[in-house]
C-alpha cells in the first residue's frame, strides 16, 4: 500500500503526474490525426476553406508534440513511429485528397498525381526517421511534409483573397500549374534539397535576431493576413530551399549548420513522442 508523505500526498501522486506528462505529447499527436481525418471529411463535402484550416491546426499540433516530449523528457521510439504514421495522414493523404476534390479531374487518371504525392510523403517520413529523428538539427534533408501539405491545403485560402482576385495572379492558369506544383513538392520531399528548421529565437547573435524577426513577422502575417499570407509564404520557403541548395552546390559547400546524411545502420534514435502502456519501473527509463 502507498501512504502519505510529509506533504500529505501519497507516493502514487508522482507516478500519476509522470503518466500525465507522458500522455501529453501523444495527445497532441492524436490531435494532429484528428485534424487530418476531419480535413479529409471536410474536403469530401466541398468545405475546402475549413479543410485548409484543419491542416494548419494539424501543423501546430505536430510542431508542439515533439517540443513537449523533449521538454518533459518523455520521448520514445514508439512515439516517433506514431508521429510519422499520423503525419502521413495529415500532410500526405489529406492534402492530396483536398487537391483531388478541388482541382484534379476525377473522371480520368489524375488521381495518380495524388497517389504519387502520398507515396513521396511516406518515403520522406521513413527517411527522416532513419536520418534525423530525435537529433538536434538546423536543416532538414528534403522538404518537410508539413510544409508540403500546408502549401497545397492553403491554396484555396489564397484563391479567395483580394490579392488573388484583384490582381494579375488570378488570371494565371492555376488549375493547370497546381498539378505540377504537386509533383514538384512530391519530388522535393524525397530530394536532398536542404531546408532550414524553425529559426532560433534570441537577441545575443545576429542569426538569433533575424530568427526572432522572422518568427514575429510570420505570427503577425498568420493572424492579420491569413488568406493572403500562408500560401505565398510557404511557396517562398519551398523556393528558398531550392535556391540555397543550388547556390551552395555551385560553390561546392554545404549550408552552415547542416549535417551529413546518416546511414541506415545508425540505430541511436531519440524519437519525439511516446505513449506508455504500463508504468515505468522505479529508477528506469519510461
Amino acid at each position: 500500500m502507498t501512504g502519505p508523505d510529509d506533504t500529505g500526498l501519497t507516493t502514487e501522486s508522482p507516478r500519476r503526474m509522470r503518466r500525465a506528462v507522458v500522455i501529453l505529447p501523444s495527445g497532441l499527436t492524436l490531435a494532429n490525426l484528428f485534424f487530418g481525418v476531419f480535413a479529409i471529411v471536410s474536403a469530401s463535402r466541398g468545405q475546402f476553406d475549413f479543410a485548409g484550416l484543419l491542416i494548419v491546426l494539424g501543423g501546430v499540433a505536430d510542431a508542439l508534440d515533439g517540443r513537449v516530449a523533449r521538454a518533459t523528457g518523455s520521448g520514445s521510439r514508439f512515439g516517433s513511429e506514431l508521429d510519422s504514421l499520423v503525419d502521413i495522414i495529415t500532410f500526405g493523404v489529406a492534402p492530396a485528397l483536398i487537391m483531388y476534390f478541388a482541382v484534379l479531374n476525377r473522371e480520368g487518371w489524375e488521381w495518380l498525381i495524388a497517389f504519387l504525392y502520398v507515396t513521396c510523403a511516406a518515403i520522406r517520413l521513413a527517411r527522416f526517421n532513419v536520418e534525423q529523428a530525435g537529433r538536434a538539427k538546423r536543416y532538414f534533408h528534403g522538404l518537410p511534409s508539413p510544409a508540403a501539405g500546408m502549401t497545397l491545403a492553403t491554396y484555396y485560402w489564397f484563391s479567395q483573397s483580394t490579392l488573388y482576385n484583384e490582381t494579375i495572379l488570378g488570371d494565371l492558369p492555376w488549375h493547370f500549374w497546381l498539378r505540377f506544383l504537386m509533383l514538384a513538392l512530391a519530388f522535393l520531399m524525397i530530394s536532398n534539397v536542404s531546408y532550414p528548421a524553425v529559426p532560433t529565437i534570441g537577441y545575443k547573435k545576429l542569426s538569433e535576431i533575424i530568427g526572432s524577426l522572422v518568427v514575429i513577422g510570420s505570427i503577425i502575417g498568420m493572424i492579420v493576413l491569413r488568406k493572403q499570407f500562408y500560401f505565398p509564404a510557404l511557396v517562398i520557403y519551398v523556393l528558398y530551399g531550392v535556391g540555397k541548395t543550388v547556390f551552395f552546390g555551385l560553390i561546392g559547400r554545404r549550408p552552415r549548420g547542416d549535417i551529413p546524411v546518416i546511414s541506415d545502420d545508425d540505430e541511436d534514435l531519440e524519437p519525439d513522442t511516446q505513449i506508455v502502456v504500463s508504468d515505468p519501473a522505479p529508477g528506469g527509463r519510461a
